[in-house]
């Protein structure tokens, strides 16, 4: 088994931050991924957003979300260099590689499940493009059902 692993590190500054402060926490992370022979696949600022609650007085923060692929070493050192920075209010890394993992042996095993299914039935392994021209017609008539008013449940007076 690989010891890269897959990671996403979530941290939360003041929403008064400038961009080059931002640069510069996003620096720090870079030199202590590099360091441990680590790479950041994705940078994602997902901008000021309201906090659930209050931290150190502050109500809103900025989030920015960063992918790293590196070693269980890295995120150790990650979590102590960024404890030492004022700037970030809070922080979170969290392994995503295994769930991804599970998904993907989970999305296989329900198709296989739904070909040996359709073969019992007598039906060809993959739907027909007759079957899927059906499938989105009947979708199509479900919204045509929302928009012209069903709710569901009953009506109310």
């Amino acid at each position: 088994m690989s010891n890269v692993r897959q990671y996403e590190l979530v941290y939360i500054v003041p929403p008064d931050s400038t961009e080059d402060q931002l640069a510069d926490v996003h620096k720090q992370v870079s030199v202590v991924v590099d360091r441990f022979g680590g790479s950041i696949e994705k940078t994602e600022p997902w901008g000021r957003r309201k906090l659930a609650y209050e931290i150190n007085h502050q109500r809103e923060g900025t989030y920015v979300l960063e992918v790293i692929n590196g070693p269980g070493a890295l995120t150790a050192e990650l979590d102590r260099r960024l404890r030492t920075i004022d700037l970030v209010l809070r922080h979170m890394v969290v392994r995503v590689d295994e769930e991804l993992a599970i998904a993907e042996r989970s999305k296989v095993r329900r198709k296989s499940a739904t070909v040996k299914r359709r073969v019992r039935r007598g039906l060809p392994p993959e739907p027909t493009e007759q079957e899927l021209s059906r499938r989105r017609e009947d979708s199509d008539d479900m919204d045509g059902a929302m928009e012209s008013g069903f709710r569901g449940g009953r009506d109310r007076d």
